[in-house]
């Protein structure tokens, strides 16, 4: 154990009673600090991962030949005070696709208006949402490589990002994951926006759900589900259920599934700040698809969805895992942060929500580390 010594009795004799009073007090404090310090460190604890992303980190991509695009970027500035530098105007087709030629021409035209110091892109639109093989927002993030593309069920690149600590990615990896503030109407993205802000900071008491449904092809994150309770029920409520949808509840702050599509979702409520997916094949192609879109979850009331734009097939490492995102998001992150980095390989999938939702920001008490390699 570390001592703080003190001055010798013949120095000490010579001083004033007060100072000799603080003196005494300062080193009492400062042996309390270090042994509390040492405590802490040996039992495993870790100060709580503060949410790293402020409005002024992120830059807003707006699609002026999109008057939803225009309307959802004048709201978001204003409502989440992001600094005018921070707002950058391009033209886009409004097509659920385009080119890696196009896209990258006008990747290359966003970077160099881009602050230095932004380390997250958020793009205002529903489309498009796909480059070629990519989603956009992987693309806008690594830049369009078909090394995170598949054809087949075959591997992809993977992420540095992945599980990391990182906070500012940008400066540590030249890397600004981006997600898409999207909606079937300008009505909905503004709810949506409007649940983002409310959340933060509100160390909600909901459940997160780890559904279990009987599509065994989709079904696969089911196999760390009692890991991750074991290492994380003691910070939040988790439940397990056998159904294909889940009906009624009240409390709903992480709903993860798997199936081609998923009912009953506007009998739950969704606490502001709530992320749910279901794992499928094209859950990402956010209109016009035959399967259900990430956007039905945010019409339901969830904040944040994610899903693939190609077939992906059930590669666990191509969707998030439970047990990172909910791990790094009851710690402090943004929705962002948290949910970026819990997929390995997210080259073909699209993430959508409001970014800097951060229900449990500013954490109160230090939390015991859970971080656990095998929910991976």
């Amino acid at each position: 154990m570390f001592v703080v010594t003190a001055a010798p009795l013949t120095r000490l004799s010579s001083l004033p009673l007060v100072e000799m009073t603080v003196l005494a007090f300062l080193a009492f404090i400062f042996n309390r600090l270090i042994q509390i310090s040492l405590w802490l460190f040996v039992i495993g604890y870790i100060a709580p991962l503060k949410a790293a992303v402020a409005p002024s980190d992120i830059a807003l991509i707006v699609n002026d030949n999109d008057p939803m695009s225009i309307e959802v970027g004048d709201y978001y500035q204003h409502k989440r005070k992001l600094p005018a530098e921070n707002v950058i105007h391009i033209s886009l087709p409004i097509v659920n696709s385009v080119s890696d030629k196009k896209f990258s021409r006008i990747r290359q035209a966003v970077f160099q208006q881009t602050p230095e110091h932004v380390q997250f892109y958020v793009l205002a639109w529903t489309a498009p949402f796909k480059v070629k093989c990519m989603s956009i927002s992987s693309a806008m993030t690594f830049g369009f490589d078909e090394q995170y593309c598949a054809k087949g069920c075959k591997k992809t690149k993977a992420s540095a990002y992945y599980h990391s600590d990182i906070r500012q990615p940008y400066a540590k990896l030249g890397i600004r994951p981006t997600m898409l503030l999207a909606g079937e109407s300008v009505a909905q993205v503004k709810a949506l926006i409007d649940r983002g802000i409310k959340a933060d900071n509100s160390f909600p008491t909901g459940t997160g759900y780890l559904v279990s449904t009987t599509d065994r092809n989709r079904n696969v994150r089911t196999k760390d589900y009692k890991r991750i309770i074991s290492a994380l029920s003691d910070r939040i409520k988790l439940e397990t259920v056998e159904t294909n949808a889940l009906q009624n509840r009240q409390d709903v702050l992480f709903y993860f599934t798997g199936l081609k599509s998923v009912k009953k979702l506007k009998s739950n409520t969704y606490l502001p700040g709530a992320i749910a997916d279901h794992l499928t094949s094209a859950g990402g192609v956010l209109t016009g698809s035959a399967q259900m879109s990430a956007l039905k979850w945010l019409d339901a009331g969830a904040t944040a969805s994610y899903g693939t734009v190609v077939e992906p097939c059930n590669f666990l490492q191509k969707f998030p895992n439970p047990g990172i995102v909910i791990d790094r998001y009851t710690r402090g992150e943004s929705i962002i942060e948290a949910y970026w980095k819990s997929v390995a390989w997210p080259g073909q999938g699209v993430f959508v929500g409001e970014p800097l939702a951060a229900p449990f920001a500013s954490k109160k008490p230090a939390e015991k580390s859970t971080i656990i390699k095998t929910i991976e």
